[in-house]
């Protein structure tokens, strides 16, 4: 049995480096996708901040506020499209403002705020890449530790498990009263 641990620990050690090694590359490719949808959103938000700018000093509140109250439909439809456009803006520019901590803070912030489109988008398009960098090497060794400290953890209780539940069940009884040996 120590044998498979120690086969099972070893591979699983170096699994979790190499995993390591990948998150800071794939953060980048995250950060740099999601640079691309502010650009495009920043892009469609910009004929209305052009008119917001001509008739309203500049206030996309304004622009919104007036299209919402007009009673005409598409008139209406537009402000609630215009606001859509804006609250995407502020978003995008907010979750990009969150990934330029350090490796530690973004991973975190990722597993906290997954945007599962873009999530999804970035790992079908995803070019893995070591980063060999002082930062993505402390990174890759802490993230095995941790995933090794994990392991060991829940070998060591499993293991515990197992001989309680084997002292806690009955012995057979032999023929004759005794107790059958190993048993």
């Amino acid at each position: 049995m120590f044998m498979v641990r120690g086969l099972i620990d070893r591979i699983l050690l170096i699994c979790a480096v190499v995993t390591g090694g990948l998150v800071p590359g794939f953060l980048a490719q995250y950060r740099q996708r999601l640079g691309g949808r502010l650009d495009q959103a920043r892009l469609d938000l910009a004929p209305w901040q052009k008119i917001a700018d001509q008739f309203f000093g500049g206030s996309l509140h304004r622009l919104i506020q007036y299209h919402l109250a007009s009673p005409i439909a598409p008139i209406h439809a537009e402000g609630a499209v215009i606001r859509h456009l804006t609250l995407s803006v502020q978003h995008l520019q907010n979750e990009l403002a969150a990934l330029h901590g350090n490796l530690y803070h973004q991973t975190l912030y990722l597993a906290l705020h997954p945007d599962p489109d873009l999530l999804r988008a970035t790992l079908s398009a995803w070019t893995p890449t070591f980063g060999l960098s002082a930062q993505s090497l402390l990174f890759a060794a802490v993230f095995a530790v941790s995933i090794w400290l994990v392991f060991q953890g829940l070998w060591t209780l499993t293991g515990a498990s197992v001989r309680r539940a084997r002292r806690a069940r009955p012995r057979r009884a032999a023929p004759g009263g005794h107790s059958a040996p190993g048993a």
